[in-house]
């Protein structure tokens, strides 16, 4: 995604991702609404036989898109409750903006939203949250040569910044006293820096640990501060009427992390597990 109107895209896991004319979505059944609605286990659906996730991509290593499909962290925490309901995840690429004032959720564009959201009071007041399920910190990448660990340094030698809009690491830099960039999408933030836009970015640091995999990346830009904001994700429903729903999403966060399923994915999609995990 980039800074201009978000695509939508809609992912059973599979191939739906590869049709882009609404007639073949429709046909697949991979459409947004409410014209199939029905419960399972008491769970209002908003299409009957999914469980609907908007998200916003990409999002690595929790949400982005691999072989037509968009898999990750996130991804795979909500397949377990979809597997619960005896249905499958569909996931809808929206606007992270949409999601976290719950514009989305409220139209019935989907059930849940997983998007590596970081629980806030102001949130809270459009959304439902689960409990908690990642410990996130923001980090500060920049080109090599460029010394920076805090955001008072960043400031001191006045180097342009760049953050994802709508994001707590773009309100982290402004409350203080940065003006960054802002960029619709994580990728947007990333090719800003590498195109000379801007000095450093702050993101999420899974994030940015995700993208110094790239031996090409890591050539050019280095990791110089990670930031400890004592920020949580947390997967979000409708603030009313989505109850039993977000129960079933406890549920399985707790069961994950009690049989070692959550160490397991966490392992696959992002590294190992930190010591001290406040989520635990």
């Amino acid at each position: 995604m980039h800074p201009s109107i978000p695509s939508r895209r809609h992912s059973r896991r599979t191939a739906c991702l590869a049709l882009t004319a609404s007639a073949a979505l429709l046909a697949t059944g991979c459409g947004s609404g409410d014209s199939g609605s029905a419960a399972v286990d008491g769970v209002k659906l908003v299409q009957a036989g999914q469980l609907t996730t908007c998200t916003h991509l990409p999002y690595p290593p929790f949400q982005f898109e691999k072989d037509g499909s968009v898999v990750g962290f996130d991804v795979a925490m909500i397949d377990l409750v979809a597997k619960d309901l005896g249905v499958e995840q569909v996931v809808v690429d929206k606007s992270f903006e949409t999601i976290k004032t719950g514009a989305d959720l409220n139209a019935g564009t989907c059930d849940v939203a997983a998007a590596g959201m970081t629980i806030t009071d102001e949130r809270k007041e459009n959304l439902a949250f689960s409990a908690p399920y990642f410990d996130a910190t923001q980090a500060l990448l920049v080109r090599k040569g460029v010394k920076a660990e805090t955001l008072a340094e960043v400031e001191e030698q006045k180097l342009r910044m760049g953050s994802q809009s709508s994001t707590t690491g773009e309100d982290f830099a402004r409350k203080a006293g940065i003006d960054s960039r802002s960029y619709e999408s994580s990728d947007a933030e990333l090719n800003g820096l590498r195109t000379g836009q801007v000095d450093v970015i702050i993101q999420d640091f899974p994030v940015v640990q995700n993208w110094l995999k790239d031996a090409a990346l890591a050539k050019k830009f280095a990791l110089s501060g990670n930031l400890d904001t004592g920020e949580q994700y947390g997967f979000a429903v409708k603030k009313d009427g989505s109850a039993k729903l977000l129960k079933k999403i406890d549920a399985a966060i707790e069961k994950a992390r009690r049989d070692g399923t959550y160490q397991k994915l966490h392992e696959q999609w992002i590294g190992p597990m930190p010591t001290g995990d406040r989520g635990q």
